[in-house]
């Protein structure tokens, strides 16, 4: 077996069945040898960012994804995407390639810079250290199966991003092959240290009149799904979530009280939250969307995640997530006295009245009329919501119904453009059609991965909120400019595009809507649509500021996700 096959084995083993990626002549050995390899697709993308952000979007729901781009050029493309995958828990391969060892030698003795490098030839290898679990440079066969074996299995532990670069003359070299399979190491608890924080957490629970689970995106990326659902039926909590956590728990059931976003929340989750006197926090990331319930409520808080373990202002030592769910799920199987029954605080949200079909499409009855579509037909099941660092993740952020593992942000590392990247990764990692909610200035940065989506026939559908400018940023800078005297900062502005035939250039069927009657007519097109993506330009007016967004701007600073000193 060559160091190209183990490779391709050691990823088919974790469960990769498509590879991402862009050509490159140093990885060409592996390219070619992936393509002869039964069981893995490799899936071109137009760019590295493309590629980067769809093999994202294939871990999220596969466990491992995998990209395979250029050195140098490449690989810090692709840099920004592993940045996104680090920091939210995404366990992505990037495989890159390097001058063989001949060239090496040549351009240690007679300075020649072989293309696409920086002269340092480590230098791709060292930045990727900075976000990456594992960062390795292959340089012969004796040692390739040991490098590769604990690069996988770091990232499987870990459950974020490796790189492994392999010189071009090693791919062919021979190397044995793969002994046992690989799997995530198990680290226990410190037993005192676990059951002193469960006596800790215990108290605070058991003290609250109305506790509340806040669960993150740990709970999905660690298999804890079931554990938290069951601690959510033993116990009869509330619980919310983070916009970046969303649908980990099924939100149909009663329980759920919506996902908190701060002041951009629906009303009864602000309402509860503010409310509550036990926050337990379980696998969440928190960014700083959170800094008033973190001012707040820090001291009644319960915070374990992979990073910390924190009972009020007492921090614990080796207590794994995964046993602190485990310890605190027997403990309310234990007491008889749950499940209990909690009075949450019943907050009326202001009405809205019902948009006539003649009424221009503005942020929120896009998300009322595109909701109640998904509902109406059905479709709740069948499609993943994927939404962008925009108005709209705030937006749709407030629905409540919706299944397990159906909502995929990047809301922590924001990166614009990541919900379009990701789209084909999402598709082919969930078996799933991706509904897309995108900015248009995110879009603009992703537009061409409309024709990746095109070549696999995928039937994804990209709704681009159009208003010409970045609209959140506008409303951090200043949220004056919304009002009708005030205007917009010139850098925030955005070109106007031609959709319909931008749509019809990549391969898919474009479409324009400005009223309500027309969204509801194109989401019927749309839904019958097979064999290929369709990109609808969702027209609204530059000075709309939804409301969620309008609450978060107006969050006194020190508190605002985007500060600004006055």
């Amino acid at each position: 077996m060559t160091v190209a096959q183990y490779l391709i084995a050691r990823l088919q083993q974790a469960g990769l069945e498509h590879l991402f990626a862009v050509p490159g002549d140093y990885a060409s050995p592996f390219l070619e040898a992936l393509d002869a390899t039964t069981g893995i697709a490799r899936i071109p993308n137009i760019n590295e960012l493309g590629s980067g952000y769809a093999a994202d979007g294939y871990a999220r729901y596969r466990g491992i994804g995998a990209a395979c781009v250029q050195f140098g050029v490449g690989n810090f493309s692709i840099l920004n995407c592993t940045a996104g995958s680090f920091v939210e828990r995404a366990p992505v391969a990037v495989i890159s390639a390097s001058p063989s060892t001949s060239d090496r030698k040549l351009e240690r003795q007679q300075q020649i810079l072989f293309h696409h490098s920086t002269g340092n030839l480590r230098a791709d290898q060292l930045v990727f250290q900075n976000v990456t679990v594992a960062s390795v440079i292959v340089r012969g066969a004796e040692n390739a199966a040991a490098q590769i074996d604990r690069a996988i299995t770091a990232m499987l532990t870990h459950r974020r991003p490796i790189y492994i670069e392999v010189l071009k003359n090693v791919w062919t070299m021979d190397c044995g092959e793969p002994e046992g399979t690989l799997g995530p190491h198990k680290t226990g608890s410190d037993g005192k240290s676990l059951e002193a924080a469960l006596n800790a957490a215990w108290s605070l629970i058991q003290a609250a009149k109305l506790p509340v689970i806040w669960a993150g995106v740990e709970i999905q990326r660690f298999g804890l799904q079931d554990t938290l659902q069951q601690i959510v039926d033993a116990s009869g909590l509330c619980f919310t979530t983070t916009s970046l956590g969303k649908t980990v728990l099924d939100e149909a059931q009663p329980q759920f009280i919506g996902t908190y976003a701060g002041p951009a929340s629906p009303a009864i989750t602000r309402g509860g939250m503010a409310a509550a006197d036990c926050i337990i926090t379980l696998g969440a990331i928190i960014t700083d969307d959170y800094l008033n319930i973190m001012k707040s409520s820090f001291g009644r808080m319960i915070e374990v995640n992979r990073q910390e373990d924190r009972i009020g202002y007492q921090y614990y030592h080796q207590v794994t997530l995964e046993d602190f769910t485990a310890g605190l799920l027997s403990r309310f199987r234990a007491d008889s006295s749950y499940p209990r029954k909690y009075s949450w605080p019943q907050v009326t949200e202001t009405a809205e009245e019902p948009p006539k079909p003649t009424d221009p499409l503005t942020y929120n009855n896009f998300y009322h009329e595109v909701s109640a579509f998904l509902k109406e037909q059905e479709l709740l099941d069948k499609i993943v919501l994927v939404l962008g660092e925009s108005t709209s993740l705030y937006v749709f952020g407030n629905l409540f119904g919706l299944p397990r593992n159906s909502f995929v942000s990047e809301a922590a590392w924001g990166s614009l453009g990541h919900e379009t990247g990701c789209a084909l990764g999402v598709a082919l990692g969930s078996g799933k059609r991706p509904f897309v909610v995108a900015g248009d200035g995110g879009f603009m940065m992703i537009c061409q991965e409309l024709s990746s989506l095109a070549r696999q026939r995928c039937n994804a559908a990209v709704f681009v909120m159009s208003n010409h400018a970045y609209a959140i940023e506008q409303a951090f800078v200043d949220p004056a400019a919304f009002t009708p005297e005030g205007e917009f900062a010139p850098f925030d502005l955005l070109p106007a595009w031609d959709y319909i035939a931008l749509a019809k250039g990549f391969g898919a069927a474009g479409y324009r809507v400005e009223t309500v009657e027309q969204l509801r007519n194109v989401l019927a097109e749309v839904n019958g649509l097979e064999g290929k993506p369709a990109l609808v330009e969702v027209v609204i007016a530059q000075k709309d500021l939804a409301p969620q967004l309008k609450r978060l701007a107006e969050t006194p600073a020190p508190l605002r996700k985007y500060g600004r000193s006055e």
